[in-house]
């Protein structure tokens, strides 16, 4: 569907909040419960780190990436200080996509490679239905054990889905 910029940014959706892509609506995929509990979950952690290490995390925002390119990341999370926007413009040190059943594997791709372009440093991928974790990094998935941010006291593995 065809929609102008200030239109999507004054429209609610009915579920999931839409991506805004060159002029085009894109549906995301249909959270489920393992996919929501994983979003609590890793939100909770990096709460947790708020005041101590000033990481700043957001569940489902808006991100304008481009002018023409606007995406909502399951989880987001800021270094240093918080956005001083409401649709932020400039790249978070962490973007965390959780797969959902109806995610379709070319479009997940797309937006990983759209958030690197950006200038996003650290891109993981969880998917709690198959219980694995992944980086994203120079247009490659690659499967990993463990996902840390290096220089805070965080690591994320397998225990994420107990």
């Amino acid at each position: 569907m065809q929609i102008e910029l200030a239109e999507y940014l004054t429209t609610s959706f009915e579920g999931t909040d839409r991506e805004w892509v060159r002029g085009q609506i894109v549906e995301r995929g249909t959270p489920d419960y393992p996919h929501g509990r994983t979003q609590g979950e890793l939100s909770a952690k990096f709460e947790d780190l708020r005041k101590s290490h000033q990481l700043y995390a957001c569940c489902s925002t808006r991100m304008r990436l481009a002018a023409d390119l606007y995406r909502v990341p399951d989880v987001a999370v800021f270094a240093g200080s918080e956005p001083d926007e409401d649709v932020p413009s400039h790249p978070p040190l962490v973007v965390i996509e959780i797969i959902s059943p109806d995610d379709r594997f070319a479009r997940v791709l797309e937006k990983l490679a759209e958030y690197q372009q950006w200038g996003v440093r650290h891109i993981w991928i969880v998917d709690p239905h198959r219980r694995t974790l992944a980086t994203y990094d120079a247009g490659a998935l690659l499967p990993a054990s463990s996902l840390a941010l290096p220089g805070y006291p965080l690591e994320f593995s397998s225990n994420l889905f107990s």
